[in-house]
């Protein structure tokens, strides 16, 4: 074992003003203890640990008489290295070191301050739970465990980051997920080489499918929806220090499925989807259709429809395509002056900027009425599927772009690339359309229609069969 040196350890650490160190003296020599009091419960540490060793005559070398007769903490073990000792430091541990032998201990002893369990800012809901992950990884496991009482959900825990030595968790239910998606996701994650992780984004880039805008892992800061995610079969990782957790596999229909889907009216909650998926191919498809009937294929037009059009284009000197693209950039701005802005005010402005915007834009004649319409109904229908907006503002602007130089035929070869770069998208081994087009088993069974929550509920294989297919 490598000989444990207070110094070497008073080295690394030093000019590090939250850094404390105590000495208590005793019949054989010195015991050191080392721990951050921004870390660590002082009071507990003062009361709990150095107090016992104190009031107690330290007359063996024998450290398992003090883990088990002396020390009344709750977690404590051995430490082999003097990196280990500052390892456990860092993480809000107390380290005793002593003097009268080549031995060290850690006790836990964190008592760090971190926010509130809240409610979560990006995943609002009209019935169900309120509460949301907090940036502490320890509050999250929790938050799982209060949902899942199951001896079968298992928290493997990993340290990643060369710089940052961030504590990943990676959660599943033994017996429901699949053995392959386990190992195939603890083989990924425990590969990652990087000096620094500060957020699961650095873990969803290890993850999710290169070259494409769609989100082939997904993301929650709801503690029911990363429980009802395990429920499924799929797997949950937290990142220590961000309140978003990932779950993995990701599929193309998980985006038109919110919380309160499982709280509300059944029929209500179908007709919310229904309109969500209309929401996605207006949002993708309607600006590239507007153009190709109004400069290829004016004739497909109604007539009435298309006197309103002519009218509404007299004096606008901007080709159709260079307006479309110029309104759809202006309330791209505005979307994005919205969520930077303060909260109070970020709201109020994106509504009358966007009203103002329109109307000014039409009074000087850069866009035409039917074509701030379109725009609007295709910002507006992007809104409804928040986790595609990324995605269907690239795709969007691709359509329109072939439209603008084949027409309808244009549209239809972009739709397809469209369509096909989806087909080819992956996540985690599964293909990112699941269940379209593929014969791939998976246990997630709630689609498109959301059925009875008793149907869904059974819908998972118990363990035997697991262990059976496997």
């Amino acid at each position: 074992m490598e000989k444990l040196n207070i110094d070497y350890i008073k080295e690394k650490l030093k000019n590090s003003y939250d850094v404390k160190y105590r000495e208590i003296e005793c019949e054989l020599g010195t015991i050191f203890g080392v721990f951050i009091d921004d870390l660590c419960d002082s009071k507990f540490i003062s009361e709990y640990i150095f107090e016992p060793l104190m009031q107690n005559k330290i007359w063996t070398i024998n450290l398992e008489f003090l883990k088990k007769e002396v020390l009344p903490a709750n977690n404590i073990g051995d430490i082999n290295s003097n990196d280990e000792a500052i390892s456990h430091i860092l993480s809000g541990d107390l380290v005793l070191l002593f003097s009268f032998a080549n031995s060290a201990i850690y006790c836990e002893a964190k008592g760090y301050v971190h926010r509130s369990v809240g409610i979560p800012g990006t995943e609002n809901v009209i019935k169900g739970p309120r509460e949301g992950f907090t940036e502490a990884f320890v509050d999250n496991v929790s938050l799982i465990r209060r949902k899942i009482k199951n001896p079968d959900l298992k928290f493997e825990t990993l340290i990643l980051g060369n710089k940052s030595n961030t504590v990943v968790v990676i959660c599943y239910i033994e017996g429901v997920a699949p053995r392959k998606l386990v190992d195939y996701i603890r083989k990924k994650v425990s590969n990652i080489k990087l000096e620094f992780i500060l957020d699961t984004n650095y873990i969803e880039e290890q993850l999710k499918n290169k070259n494409t805008a769609f989100d082939t892992v997904g993301t929650t800061e709801k503690p029911d929806v990363a429980a009802s995610k395990l429920l499924e079969g799929k797997i949950a990782i937290i990142v220590d220090g961000t309140p978003f957790v990932i779950t993995a596999p990701y599929f193309f229909v998980d985006n038109f499925q919110a919380p309160d889907d499982y709280y509300t009216n059944k029929y209500f909650a179908n007709l919310s989807r229904i309109t969500r998926v209309f929401s996605f191919f207006s949002a993708s498809l309607l600006s590239g259709l507007y153009l190709a009937f109004a400069c290829f294929h004016f004739s497909l037009i109604p007539t009435v429809f298309a006197m309103k059009f002519t009218i509404s284009r007299a004096g606008v000197p901007l080709p159709t395509v260079i307006e479309l693209l110029v309104m759809t950039f202006f309330f791209q701005l505005l979307r994005e002056a919205g969520i930077r802005l303060p909260q109070s005010i970020g709201q109020s402005m994106s509504i009358v900027g966007a009203l103002i915007l329109g109307d000014a834009a039409v009074g000087v004649g850069i866009a035409s009425q039917s074509t701030v319409v379109i725009v609007a109904i295709s910002s507006i229908s992007s809104f409804l599927v928040p986790k595609l907006y990324g995605a269907l503002a690239i795709w969007n602007i691709v359509i329109i772009l072939f439209s603008s130089v084949l027409g309808l035929p244009g549209f239809y070869i972009g739709f397809f690339i469209f369509t096909s770069h989806m087909a080819g998208l992956e996540s985690c081994g599964y293909p990112y359309l699941f269940p379209l087009g593929t014969v791939e088993n998976f246990k997630f069974k709630d689609l498109l229609y959301r059925k009875d929550l008793s149907k869904i509920s059974n819908s998972v294989f118990d363990k035997d069969d697991y262990n059976e297919k496997v």
